[in-house]
């Protein structure tokens, strides 16, 4: 990763600067300071702790925000590709793509998602001149696309699927009979689909064509149509703006409370904690609570104290749910310096199960939001393109830009092994039946010791501020000598990312 993050090289110009127009000037320091005549005491302090920026600052953010908006702004068109013989899993529900039915419910499933990306001129993040979170918000907005899918999955009627999604319908996939178990799955660059000649092989089925010949067939259901309000305002609640719940100014604003500010670069843990925080501190999202794990360990009563509203009445309202939907954050590490191949298949279970929401992580210095996968690919959208702000307080903004149409897939062994899966359960049943897949699926990896437990009992509150500090809880893996190394990479979550 690199040593200095885009922020930071944003301030230091400008320090320099000052400096060398203090010693230019040659005023005495206690009646002149880079920003002019000498301020009250009081004054100036305010002003150093806030870091006013000045030109230099805002031409240099200028400069680097222009080129990553070049950088991030443009696209490949590649088509990814698919086989008719093995299954694609997405989220829980599988997809043998040998029909022209099998292949639509495949590009609904996937276009359904909401895509969250890098956006640009959008209202200034507070105390920075930024305006765009190209360059360094990709885990932000991973984070953000792993939320919308828990609300969905919270608000949205079972198994919901976009109505307009046929808006989109050259999906950008093809689908053939393979020679070999595995082939390549393209460039890993999103793109919405543009009109393209016939030259599709003739064994080969794209997603366009298979879109195309079943959009008479499939009847619009009514309870999606009846949900496009609920989805429209999900939607707001992550817009580029200042008040919007889940947006990226107030999750900049909420991991301050880390010591980050925008800028920097994120990673799965810390951002974990951020959607906790922002799910918290809001009423959007009722009857919600998300709980993180800890040392790679969900403690069930921790859960049960979040949940069971019961516990915090002095007297029982009967007319009040008993329980809260809660979404279940666990950051992890998969290995050492790359992915340990014994972890792949139980990640792939994992995968499968309905309770699963996704999980964030991705390739070193790139941050993707994983769905999915189909052999020994993973299957998930990218935050990595540039798209103009979406004032979404206007009366039917447009949502085609917050789906995507272009599945992509990269080999597993490409994953970094800093990551944060997700699940939801919607009442005390659903997150019993949780616990009892996710155990399942945990014990099929080839590892001695699974990627995380769950335990009786409670953990110690560390809490978003707290993962710079050392605390003298209870370990929650007990490792013998010869992983000692392994386990001091994972004690410390915020140590272990380096996305």
């Amino acid at each position: 990763m690199n040593s200095v993050s885009p922020s930071a090289a944003q301030y230091i110009g400008g320090v320099m600067q000052d400096e060398l127009v203090d010693s230019r000037r040659q005023q005495p320091p206690e009646r002149q300071n880079s920003f002019g005549p000498r301020l009250p005491q009081t004054l100036d302090a305010s002003r150093e702790a806030i870091r006013e920026p000045d030109e230099m600052d805002k031409l240099k953010a200028k400069m680097m925000s222009a080129w990553n908006n070049v950088k991030y702004g443009w696209t490949v068109k590649s088509k990814t590709s698919f086989n008719k013989i093995s299954p694609v899993t997405v989220l829980g529900h599988s997809y043998l793509l040998n029909s022209e039915d099998e292949v639509e419910r495949f590009s609904l499933a996937f276009v359904s998602r909401i895509w969250l990306t890098y956006r640009r001129d959008f209202p200034q993040l507070e105390g920075s001149t930024w305006t765009t979170d190209c360059g360094w918000g990709c885990m932000l907005r991973s984070g953000q696309m792993l939320l919308a899918q828990g609300l969905l999955v919270h608000l949205m009627p079972r198994d919901w699927a976009w109505p307009d999604a046929q808006q989109l319908t050259d999906v950008d996939f093809e689908v053939f009979r393979p020679r070999s178990p595995a082939r390549a799955g393209g460039v890993p660059i999103p793109s919405f689909g543009s009109p393209r000649s016939s030259n599709t092989p003739e064994k080969s089925l794209s997603g366009s064509q298979a879109s195309r010949c079943s959009q008479k067939k499939r009847p619009e259901s009514a309870k999606d149509r009846q949900a496009e309000p609920i989805h429209h305002k999900l939607v707001t609640w992550f817009g580029d703006q200042p008040l919007a719940p889940f947006g990226l100014h107030q999750l900049v604003e909420i991991g301050k409370g880390s010591g980050k500010k925008a800028g920097d670069w994120y990673g799965p843990c810390i951002v974990a904690h951020i959607l906790r925080k922002a799910v918290a501190k809001t009423s959007v999202a009722q009857n919600l609570a998300v709980y993180v794990a800890q040392d790679c360990t969900v403690y069930r009563e921790d859960v049960v104290r979040l949940c069971d509203l019961s516990l915090s009445q002095t007297v029982p309202d009967p007319s009040s749910q008993a329980w809260k939907s809660v979404i279940i954050l666990v950051p992890v590490r998969l290995g050492g310096e790359a992915l340990n191949p014994s972890y792949i298949e139980c990640v792939k279970n994992i995968l499968k199960l309905d309770c699963c929401i996704g999980i964030i992580g991705g390739k070193p210095k790139h941050s993707l939001y994983f769905i999915g996968f189909q052999d020994e690919q993973l299957l998930y959208l990218d935050p990595h393109y540039c798209q103009p702000m979406i004032d979404v307080t206007q009366v039917n903004f447009s949502l085609e830009s917050f789906h995507c149409s272009s599945p992509k897939k990269m080999p597993f062994n490409r994953m970094d092994p800093s990551c944060t899966i997700g699940f939801y359960a919607k009442n005390k049943k659903d997150f019993e039946s949780l616990c009892s897949a996710v155990s399942m699926a945990l014990s099929s990896s080839k590892e001695k010791y699974p990627i995380f437990t769950f335990v009786e009992g409670q953990g110690q509150d560390y809490g978003l501020e707290g993962h710079s500090s050392n605390h003298s809880g209870p370990a929650a893996h007990i490792l013998p000598p010869g992983k000692l190394g392994r386990s001091d990479n994972r004690s410390n979550s915020d140590e272990f990312v380096f996305l």
